[in-house]
């Protein structure tokens, strides 16, 4: 059984939807042994306690510095014995610590096909507004393992979404969610919970 901890900083869509694929028998073998948010009122802590998961706000504004906070995510990851860290939209740099002790287990969805729209800057509506801005016809979305850099990890999987005339930053946004983060993000859960992966 793959023991999963997701960190999330907001609505938690992408956690809904590893939720979804765990119950509807999509991800197998696999379970979430906590929700972590930096954000205390982030919508993702009500949809995990609703189905009865661990979850837990981490928020650097309780912390005098960011050292501080660091280590307490890192106890709180700890605490929670994951076989896997999924970052499910969550806005934090990961302290190099927690990638040195995790290495090969941490894995994120970015709202872009790497390496177009990636690194320091790049996260939530500005990959669309950017991947807008260039014209690209094509985007869509990557689960990679993290590693030292930004978005800079080997890629896991990838799935393309057309861009359509008219779009706008949030539209793009919708379609890339719907028709690739919630599909790919289980898909390579499932994957590592059942060595398929690396």
């Amino acid at each position: 059984m793959l023991r999963i901890c997701v960190c999330v900083s907001g609505g938690g869509t992408n956690l809904q939807a590893i939720m979804d694929a765990i119950d509807n028998g999509t991800v197998t073998n696999t379970k979430i042994v906590r929700v972590i948010s930096n954000n205390k009122g982030a919508y993702a802590l009500e949809r995990a306690r609703a189905k009865g998961i661990d979850a837990v706000a981490i928020s650097p504004k309780d912390f005098e510095n960011r050292e501080l906070f660091n280590d307490a995510l890192l106890a709180g990851v700890d605490e929670a014995e994951p076989d896997l860290i999924v970052l499910a939209g969550f806005l934090v740099v990961i302290p190099p610590k927690m990638i040195k002790k995790y290495e090969g287990r941490i894995i994120n969805i970015h709202p872009s096909l790497i390496p177009s729209f990636c690194g320091t800057g790049y996260y939530g509506l500005k990959v669309h507004e950017a991947a807008l801005a260039r014209g690209v016809k094509v985007t869509g979305a990557t689960v990679h393992y993290v590693d030292e850099g930004t978005d800079t990890g080997p890629i896991i999987m990838q799935k393309a979404v057309e861009v359509i005339d008219g779009d706008t930053p949030k539209t793009l946004q919708q379609r890339v969610m719907e028709q690739a983060e919630w599909i790919i993000l289980p898909q390579a859960i499932n994957s590592i919970a059942n060595k398929k992966e690396r």
